[in-house]
């Protein structure tokens, strides 16, 4: 079966290496480089951690599951060393303790932990008096972008063709196949597409004639966008994703802690520089979090834009009539890669997945439950 991806992010390149892995013809096409887009400013904690409904849950569990069986035996993207969140305020305290005890009874890793336990789990960790903590150990960080090469790695040595440079401007199908049109003039031609065009997707899907409605990162705010800072290297231990009420933080490499600040994200903007400010506020939350970050400064602030079905919900399935054209849209990208890698090819080769039922693009088509 010849399978046109478009889309050469971290989706797309799972798609087509588990693809090319079951015998496809596979062409991978992306209009820059790969991980040029949403991959690039991901934050790539994989975790279950806060993902409703329950069928939703269970998707991202299976997903993490996903990532431990394809790092096993070690792999440079991958680091299972958990999350550890550190709850200082009443409301926190409160929420924490409510969502360890779903969390729990959905058979997802998850301990409550004392402060003593959490200085052994992080011994530059500063504890606020009263704190309470949970270490989700089963969650884990990646490095996007080693993990995006893994998976192109993968579909160039099994064959795939990969062209960058070479944007889709229209998809059509027939009972027979498929024919993209590119911004070259040029038409390709393939028995299926699987479109992985991230925040493109309703403006490429909508070039078919199908509606699968996305937010749109220009008008949407923090429901989209959000700020992500990377500091200089410090000399501070930290060995997995910390999360607390004012700042979430992870390893970067090389010494370098990456910083989220959600409450900040309502003046992300896409198309604007971030203000000073948003990095000098992410310095002085680290420094009430991490000892020994002294003398950090921050190396870059930029805005990542996630990829969001207007419901908030993942799209996987094929939506035109012929069924040639596969859509995979999903603002967890990263998270459900592994997974995705064996269910969509699997589905689009002709078995259908158990995990992605409930979410098929037909869903839209009496309008977005926004």
């Amino acid at each position: 079966m010849r399978v046109a991806v478009i889309g050469a992010g971290v989706v797309g390149t799972a798609v087509a290496a588990g693809l090319a892995r079951r015998g496809a013809e596979v062409v991978l096409l992306d209009r820059d480089v790969p991980g040029a887009g949403t991959t690039a400013t991901s934050v790539a904690w994989i975790n279950a951690n806060n993902k409703d409904p329950e069928h939703y849950f269970a998707l991202n569990h299976a997903a993490v599951r996903a990532h431990h069986a394809l790092a096993e035996g070690g792999a440079d993207w991958f680091f299972p060393t958990g999350n550890l969140e550190c709850a200082a305020g009443d409301e926190h305290r409160a929420r924490l303790a409510e969502r360890v005890a779903k969390l729990a009874a959905r058979d997802y890793p998850v301990r409550r932990v004392t402060a003593a336990e959490a200085r052994d789990l992080e011994p530059d960790l500063i504890r606020p008096a009263g704190a309470e903590y949970a270490y989700f150990q089963e969650e884990a960080h990646v490095h996007p972008i080693r993990l995006l090469g893994r998976f192109l790695g993968e579909a160039r040595d099994r064959g795939a063709r990969v062209e960058t440079g070479a944007e889709v401007r229209e998809i059509s199908s027939a009972p027979d196949g498929v024919a993209l049109t590119l911004a070259d003039g040029r038409t390709i031609t393939a028995d299926t597409a699987v479109t992985c065009a991230g925040r493109w997707t309703q403006e490429l899907a909508a070039s078919a004639g199908l509606a699968v409605p996305m937010l749109d990162p220009r008008v949407s705010g923090r429901t989209t966008n959000g700020y992500l800072g990377v500091t200089t290297a410090v000399p501070a231990r930290l060995s997995r994703v910390v999360t607390t009420g004012r700042l979430n933080l992870r390893p970067d490499g090389a010494g370098r802690i990456q910083l989220q600040a959600l409450d900040l994200d309502g003046t992300a903007d896409p198309a604007a520089e971030p203000a000073p400010a948003i990095g000098a506020e992410m310095l002085e939350r680290l420094a009430g979090v991490l000892a020994s970050t002294a003398g950090a400064r921050i190396e870059q602030v930029r805005v990542g834009q996630r990829a969001m079905p207007a419901d908030g919900l993942t799209v996987a399935g094929f939506a035109d009539e012929h069924a040639r054209i596969y859509v995979v849209a999903t603002h967890s990208g990263v998270t459900l890669s592994a997974l995705l890698y064996g269910e969509v090819p699997a589905e689009v080769l002709g078995a259908e997945s158990a995990v992605l039922g409930p979410y098929r693009p037909a869903r839209f088509l009496d309008g977005p439950a926004a």
